[in-house]
Parts: structure tokens; sequence; C-alpha cells
């Protein structure tokens, strides 16, 4: 278990946010603000709990990690944590890895939502309109009444349903890597995702990218999606196969609305920017006024755990 006194001349705590800025952290602990400057504001070797900066990038994330002999947790303020993973045997052996699972529900969800409202009803083509000078009128797709799909029902996927559930969709059918009951109704393991996509008029990628998941959505994905259906992904790039999903757009077949995309970011010139039938935001699920009193919050209260010697929550990996 990680603890803040095991060892009397290391208890320095790393935090991406400056410490005077979160209210009630523990006593008892040394806390440094580091996000991701060119020089470190302590030595590596004192920290027992560093907080990853956020949205820097691997590199910079993984580059003390070499250097801190002596962490015991390793705290991320992101969901997925693939970033981190190729730092795990820099660890001391017993440190802890942990995950912000829960700090980006509410911005995330809200974004997904956005997405599909804003791609169903043509909001780009509107706002091009809007340049052009021209009044363009017509029916679009709503959401009401259509079937919605999401792949990946941990607190994310959880909390886009919470957001579909006023504008009166048809149903809202749940995907995660395992089956299992909740008040909602059930949640279908991967292994029925074939069977289920063909119905789905919406399907929202909200899973983790691990070796399950990546490149999940290829050219058998897809072709099994129904004719003029939506593919919604704010999970990671990677879960999707660029190229496929291109031949799906190029076709106008499928439609497209991605706050993530593989390679990201996405460089100028590629044909994803122009294909027919997509919008793309530049990965900003979680970053929103929501982020930053919920990575306090996170930070508070694991840092409350730590010093009471009380098992951390969110924990994904232990280093050997």
């Amino acid at each position: 278990m990680a603890t803040a006194d095991q060892c009397t001349d290391a208890n320095d705590v790393w935090l991406p946010i400056p410490p005077g800025e979160i209210e009630c952290l523990p006593e008892g602990l040394h806390y440094v603000h580091w996000d991701a400057g060119p020089d470190y504001p302590a030595d590596p070797a004192r920290c027992v709990f560093y907080a990853v900066p956020y949205m820097k990038g691997a590199e910079v994330s993984l580059r003390p990690l070499s250097r801190m002999s002596r962490v015991r947790v390793v705290q991320t303020l992101t969901a997925g944590i693939e970033h981190m993973l190729p730092g795990l045997d820099r660890l001391p052996s017993g440190a802890q890895l942990c995950n912000a699972r829960g700090l980006h529900d509410a911005s995330t969800a809200e974004l997904a939502l956005t997405l599909i409202l804003a791609a169903l009803r043509d909001i780009p083509g509107f706002v091009r309109s809007q340049d052009a000078g021209e009044w363009r009128t017509g029916f679009r797709p709503a959401l009401a009444d259509k079937s919605v799909l999401i792949v990946g029902y941990g607190s994310i996927g959880s909390a886009i349903e919470d957001r579909l559930t006023p504008f009166e969709c048809a149903r809202v059918v749940r995907v995660a890597r395992t089956a299992r009951d909740t008040v909602r109704g059930p949640v279908h393991p991967l292994s029925d995702l074939s069977a289920l996509l063909p119905a789905a008029d919406v399907v929202v990628l909200a899973a983790p990218l691990t070796e399950e998941t990546r490149g999940l959505v290829g050219s058998d994905f897809l072709a099994r999606m129904k004719d003029g259906a939506l593919l919604v992904n704010i999970a990671r790039g990677g879960i999707v196969d660029t190229e496929a999903l291109l031949a799906e757009l190029e076709s106008g077949r499928l439609r497209a609305a991605l706050d993530v995309t593989d390679p990201e970011p996405l460089p100028a010139g590629h044909p994803l920017w122009h294909a027919p039938g997509v919008l793309i935001t530049p990965h900003v699920g979680g970053p929103s006024s929501a982020f930053l009193p919920r990575a306090k919050r996170l930070l508070r209260d694991q840092l409350t755990l730590f010093a009471a010697r009380e098992p951390l929550r969110n924990v994904i990996a232990t280093a050997d």
C-alpha cells in the first residue's frame, strides 16, 4: 500500500496545479508545482506522489520517471493511461499508476452530445452558409426516435446516456468488455457488437484504447453499420482504422463526428479534414471549465487517502 512516510527524507508531491489553489490538502507532505516546464521544481528522487501534467504529451510526462526512485503513486488527470504505460518499468516495485476515472465524465459526455446534435442537424453546414451569407433551409435528422449504441459503457458511457435521456431516443444500447446488468438495462459484451451494429443510427465510441480495442472500428465494423449512420468518437483515435473510415465517408454511406483521430494531431492536408460528412474537434472532450474543479477534487481526495495510508482509488497498474 502506498504511504506518505515510507522514507523520511522523501515526501515531495508534484502537482500540475499550484498547491495554493487546491484547498484542504493533507499536512505532512511537501507540495511543489510542475506543469511540464523545462526545469524540475525539486529533486525527482524526493518525489513520492507524481500527478502527471495534463495533456502535455507522453515524452514530457514520462521524462522525470527514471529519476523518481522513491515514487509510490503516479496519478494521471486523464481517464486513458496508455501514454504512461511505457514508463511502468521505470517505477520502483509497488508503485501504483492511477487514472482519473470520473474527472472527465461531465465534460466529455457534454461534448459527445454536442457532436451528435451538431452532426445530425448539420450545424457545420449552417455555419458555412452563414459565412457565405446564404439562407439554406430544409429538413435535417433529429436525435429523437434514433437508436444509439454506446461502445464502452464505463463512467463516461453512463454519463453520455444520462444526457441522452431527455432527447426521446428510440433506445440506447450499451456495450462493454463484459456483460452486466444496470438499473437502465443490460450491458452487452463486445462479442455481441457485430449483431448490434446494423440497428444503430448513432454509434458512440467511449472505450479505452487497449490491445483489444485498437483498430476495433475497421472495415468489417463499419460495413455492418446501417446506411446513413453516424459514428462519434470521443475515446481514442487508435480505436478507428482511419483509412477504412475515409473509404466510407468518401462513398457518402456513413457520417462521422470525431474529437480524436489517428494520427493526432491531425496534420494539415490530411484527407480526413475535407472528407464529406465529417465534423472534427481537436481532442477537447476534457479541457473545459468543468476540468479544474474536478481535477482539484480528485487530487485532494487521492492525497488524503495517501497521507492516511488508505488504499487509493482508480489503481490501474502496479509496478513489479
